[in-house]
């Protein structure tokens, strides 16, 4: 008897684990691009976005309207950021976002 309700236990334990992540929030925030950049594939103009990062997922928005989907990852830096920012790399291409207050960065895959 005591078996099977260590049992269960287990697997109450095991449910809320694997529930926890999907009431996680996506991390919204409008980025400001200064000048012609790439994310993912996609060409994007100077201009104002919505980045939503869902996990390793992130999606780039304008006036409500899914511009591109690319993959990516947080990294921890070792000082927080003192604004919001975008890198840019040689090519145009957009290589991390920074966020004000946060030490960690999303860095875009490709």
């Amino acid at each position: 008897m005591k078996n099977s309700s260590i049992f269960r236990s287990l697997a109450l334990l095991a449910a809320l684990a694997l529930a926890v992540p999907l009431f996680a929030k996506p991390f919204s925030k409008n980025i400001n691009l200064a000048q012609t950049s790439k994310i993912g594939k996609a060409e994007l103009q100077a201009g104002e976005y919505r980045l939503l990062i869902d996990g390793n997922k992130a999606t780039v928005q304008k006036n409500g309207k899914v511009i591109t989907e690319t993959e990516g990852r947080w990294e921890d830096r070792n000082t927080k950021s003192s604004y919001d920012s975008v890198l840019i790399g040689e090519n145009g291409q957009v290589k991390e976002v920074r966020f004000s207050g946060q030490a960690r960065v999303f860095v875009f895959s490709e």
